[in-house]
């Protein structure tokens, strides 16, 4: 077999069909959830952002930004809810958009934990598995302020809050989305629960690996049984160490991210997503193996994901998808660009949350 047939077949391999669960994909580039706080001040998505994604819909699949599923879990300013029937409504233009252009969205459901502030909110509090603030500042209506003091979740609220997870994720459906990714990464309020650097709690959820575990496996078979586990993915971001979220022993993090695996095994879930540097690692391939789900594969915010790599991580079966961020932003036809080799535009890191069209939706795709 010739080089040239070889690296074809790889290419090949790259864009060709896969199944997640339910969800068909025309090729294996998955537009990783990006945070691009452009919905309107209520949460509801707008028309620019029916533009932004529908530009996109030649991937495999998209991921959407993290949405709250309640007031209370909400971050950022300008970041969309599934709560409301307007914000249900505004995704279904959403949905209906992409659809039509012969894409496939899943809806990433984010409670933002203590990452918030009662100012964005508006609910007068943020909540987390422990009285522990979040390092650093987050920007609200009047300004950076110091990450709150958190409500540390009693048992009662930490069963209320798998519900909302849940009715969001309904909610997801109802909008027409064609799954929904749950986030238990980068320090948001799932993932305060797995790192024992943010939870200190002496019940059945902390303590022991399989105790902090405990949160993102009920959610994930609560979603699973509302709307089909082959309809249900996870984010997870082992060892990333981002926001407080710290997980630094790592026999301690290899047990935690085992017992999730275990957990989600006999549910069936449509992907497992996972941030890291190395997607090649033993806790990467850990959960891969012992979960059963297929793998999107992410690097991370370190680097920028490029074809090679992609090529690389689908080609040495390490993935059978691979997560891509920033080059999807500057190219919403990156799939053609890739396959046929074309020269790429530069994303502008300035413009990622300033809000506006601008690094939005101007970015220009190849004309034919």
């Amino acid at each position: 077999m010739t080089s040239s047939t070889q690296a074809s077949q790889v290419q090949d391999k790259l864009f060709s069909p896969l199944s997640l669960g339910a969800v068909e994909l025309r090729n294996r580039l998955v537009m990783a959830p990006l945070t691009r706080i452009r919905a309107e001040e209520d949460g509801v998505p707008n028309e620019m952002m029916v533009q932004y994604y529908t530009q996109r819909a030649s991937l495999g699949l998209i991921v959407t930004e993290g949405t709250f599923p309640v007031m209370e879990g909400r971050t950022w300013i300008g970041q969309p809810g599934l709560e409301t029937a307007e914000q249900v409504a505004g995704w279904r233009r959403v949905t209906e958009s992409v659809h039509a252009a012969g894409g496939k969205i899943v809806a990433q459901i984010m409670h933002g934990g203590r990452i918030g502030h009662e100012l964005i909110s508006g609910t007068g509090r943020v909540v987390a598995p422990s009285a522990l603030a979040a390092p650093g500042e987050i920007r609200t209506p009047e300004g950076k302020a110091p990450h709150p003091v958190p409500h540390a979740l009693s048992a009662e609220e930490v069963a209320q809050t798998i519900i909302d997870f849940t009715e969001a994720s309904r909610n997801a459906i109802e909008a027409g989305f064609d799954g929904v990714q749950l986030h238990g990464a980068n320090g948001y309020l799932l993932h305060e629960f797995t790192a024992p650097g943010s939870n200190a709690r002496t019940d059945g959820y902390g303590g022991s690996p399989e105790n902090r575990a405990r949160l993102s496996v009920e959610v994930a078979a609560s979603v699973s049984e509302a709307i089909g586990a082959d309809r249900t993915g996870i984010r997870l971001s082992p060892q990333h160490n981002i926001q407080g979220a710290l997980e630094e022993d790592h026999d301690d993090a290899m047990a935690t991210y085992r017992s999730m695996a275990e957990g989600f095994a006999p549910l069936g879930l449509s992907h497992i997503d996972v941030l890291n540097a190395d997607p090649a690692s033993e806790i990467v391939q850990l959960i891969r193996l012992v979960s059963g789900a297929p793998l999107i594969a992410n690097s991370g915010f370190g680097v920028q994901t490029t074809r090679e790599e992609a090529v690389r991580l689908v080609e040495q079966d390490l993935a059978e998808a691979v997560g891509v961020g920033r080059s999807v932003i500057a190219n919403p036809d990156l799939a053609r660009r890739w396959e046929l080799g074309l020269e790429e535009n530069e994303p502008d890191p300035s413009t990622f949350y300033v809000g506006g069209e601008r690094g939005y939706t101007d970015y220009p795709a190849l004309q034919n």
